[in-house]
């Protein structure tokens, strides 16, 4: 069978669009892509099948899901034009934030969390999406928010272990979406409603876009504002209440008996000390061990000097050339 040149068989479509058979079955399975002419026992399709495939490759390419992807197209067949809809989905789908993502190294990480692997945490990091692999590259990730890594470096550095931080995160994460969920209720309600329950004209999806762009830092601006103002105030409450019982806590015994004096120590000595019996524990065992080696220095000293002689009424010790019994 001869075909002109805006016709293709489904192999000659796949080459042209750059698209495989299987996908291209695929989209006309989900009504992606119309159904193609029947001519005797071949199907055959023409140039609109391979604009759509171009169509459809190129909103892939700017982020669309092929479930926007079809509410899209759908509009375009009737006729309501996509100039309008695309801007609206453009805005929401888009990024809410002027952050630029960044790349980081395996090696870079482990060194920017004190120079330990830690290779579960960095699993639990790309679970949460703080950390994205890199296709090809299985010891690069995409940061794609270089300011909350950062908080996660300085709170490890300052002493919070990796756990707690990403633990901190699923609670934090799980609020935050709470308070989204909120303020989209609260716009869609008071301003958006004229908008859902219908498709939206080509002007009215342009309006609606119009209104995103506008709103869309509002929810940021009003969660950093209440943030400053409930840190401020939780922290002058929470250090108020901390000053107040150590104030009001009894000053700590202090025996007679003991006086205190400044000593340097070197960092590995305190730090061998710390692993041997605790944070806790570092002053009772320096005191100890000072305590043990002054004793071990003046028994040294009385013993050179013939210091310690037997008691005068001690009884000799038993010896066999002395006892008939231990011959």
């Amino acid at each position: 069978m001869a075909l002109s040149e805006s016709e293709y068989r489904i192999e000659d479509l796949a080459r042209h669009s750059g698209a495989t058979v299987r996908t291209i079955r695929a989209y006309q399975d989900r009504g992606l892509l119309p159904k193609p002419e029947r001519r005797g026992r071949a199907n055959v399709y023409g140039g609109a099948h391979l604009a759509r495939l171009r169509q459809i490759a190129d909103l892939l390419d700017r982020g669309y899901t092929l479930a926007s992807i079809k509410e899209l197209l759908e509009a375009w067949d009737e006729g309501r034009g996509l100039g309008g809809v695309l801007g609206l989905v453009s805005e929401v789908e888009g990024p809410w934030t002027d952050e630029e993502s960044t790349r980081v190294g395996r090696a870079e990480l482990h060194e920017l969390f004190g120079g330990s692997e830690d290779d579960d945490a960095v699993d639990e990091a790309v679970e949460l999406g703080v950390l994205v692999p890199v296709s090809g590259a299985p010891d690069t990730f995409l940061v794609p928010s270089p300011q909350e890594l950062r908080v996660a470096a300085e709170l490890h550095q300052a002493g919070v272990p990796l756990r707690a931080i990403t633990g901190h995160l699923r609670e934090l994460r799980g609020q935050v979406e709470h308070i989204a969920a909120r303020f989209l209720d609260f716009t869609n309600e008071h301003v958006f409603i004229r908008y859902l329950g219908s498709r939206p004209s080509d002007e009215d999806a342009s309006e609606a876009a119009e209104l995103v762009r506008r709103l869309r830092p509002l929810a940021q601006y009003v969660v950093d504002a209440e943030l400053a103002r409930a840190m401020r105030l939780l922290s002058t409450r929470n250090l108020r209440d901390h000053l107040r019982s150590a104030a009001a806590a009894p000053p700590p015994a202090v025996d007679p008996n003991l006086s205190t004096t400044a000593v340097r120590l070197p960092t590995q000595t305190m730090e061998s000390v710390r692993e041997l019996v605790g944070t806790d524990q570092v002053a009772e065992f320096v005191a100890a061990a000072a305590a043990r080696e002054v004793q071990a220095r003046l028994m040294d000293q009385l013993t050179a000097h013939g210091a310690v002689h037997p008691h005068p009424r001690a009884r000799p010790s038993a010896s066999a050339a002395d006892d008939p019994d231990l011959q």
